[in-house]
């Protein structure tokens, strides 16, 4: 069995339908490293499974290095891993078509996506009812917008900003993601380069406040 536009098209709410206007949502949640977005993420999948609703976990680039999302509280969840390639709407049509219900999408490390896999989530959100749950970093370590985040914050039904406070060295809140290289504060390179925060990594990541980040300094114990 195959699902058809005019299949899919008993599942597509028309304008005006009130179900459409108070229905499924694109939500981004955005914030630094360390700030728990990713077990915000496997929190919320949980939240929703628990009462019966059918999701589907995808990431890109997590730190496992595999097709799961991790925190670094040990919490974990297998998750369809993002390439270029995948189309998210025919993902979920696929599912449908094999007849496997989908409720919601939870995806971790959004800002990693391609531009195209945003507009895709609005597509779900916008013509199948489908509830889209995105989590990552707004900018990158030269502190400019990733252009999957970029397009989330033009895109999204909801942006917020996840306030659990990460910290810069000296104390002030920490709003940015410092690459560091050879001990020193990266300004050029690739704009994706795996990493994580820890000390003994050959190229490694540290919030810092904005004024820490724009001079550089990583504190007394750098």
């Amino acid at each position: 069995m195959t699902l058809d536009d005019s299949a899919l098209s008993l599942t597509c709410h028309a304008a005006g339908d009130g179900r459409l206007r108070h229905g499924a949502s694109l939500k981004f949640f955005w914030g630094p490293m360390d700030c728990g977005k990713s077990t915000m993420a496997l929190q919320m999948n949980y939240n929703h499974a628990r009462q019966g609703r059918r999701g589907i976990m995808l990431t890109r680039i997590d730190r496992s290095m595999g097709p799961r999302i991790t925190s670094r509280i040990g919490l974990a969840h297998d998750a369809i891993e993002v390439t270029g390639e995948l189309d998210l709407v025919a993902l979920v049509r696929d599912r449908w078509a094999a007849g496997v219900g989908v409720d919601y999408l939870i995806c971790d490390e959004a800002s990693f996506y391609e531009e195209a896999h945003i507009d895709q989530m609005a597509e779900l959100v916008d013509r199948y009812d489908v509830d889209v749950f995105a989590f990552g970093l707004a900018t990158d370590f030269r502190a400019q917008l990733f252009p999957a985040a970029r397009r989330l914050f033009e895109l999204a039904d909801a942006v917020e900003r996840i306030h659990i406070e990460v910290l810069c060295w000296c104390g002030r809140e920490g709003q940015l993601n410092a690459r560091i290289v050879d001990g020193t504060v990266a300004r050029e390179g690739e704009q994706v380069v795996i990493g994580d925060t820890g000390a003994e990594a050959e190229v490694r990541y540290q919030v810092l406040c904005r004024r820490h980040h724009r001079a550089g300094d990583l504190g007394p114990l750098a």
